[in-house]
């Protein structure tokens, strides 16, 4: 299996998860409730140590150490630098939307 790249939109009780291959072609868009279980099943979608970026929002902690358990390689993002990215550059940003 290729690596994947994994986008996740955090927030306080649910969260979108995004998944990319190395090509930047979309493979999936999920949507959560906050769960350990439900981060770990949705991120393991992407195989073995996947790279994954997540907000730095309030709270993000309990992700990134789910993340680290699971072997991803775990990229904090500023989560205004995400939404300026996708406004500037016509990407569709970590939401996919």
């Amino acid at each position: 299996m290729q690596r994947q790249y994994v986008g996740i939109d955090l927030h306080r009780r649910r969260s979108v998860i995004i998944r990319k291959d190395a090509d930047g072609q979309l493979l999936s868009k999920v949507h959560i409730d906050n769960d350990p279980i439900a981060l770990a099943d949705a991120v393991a979608a992407a195989g073995p140590d996947p790279k994954v970026v997540v907000e730095a929002t309030f709270g993000w902690y309990w992700a990134a150490d789910v993340l680290a358990e699971l072997g991803a390689e775990v990229h904090l993002a500023h989560p205004l630098g995400n939404y300026a990215d996708a406004r500037g550059s016509g990407d569709a940003g970590v939401s996919g939307e």
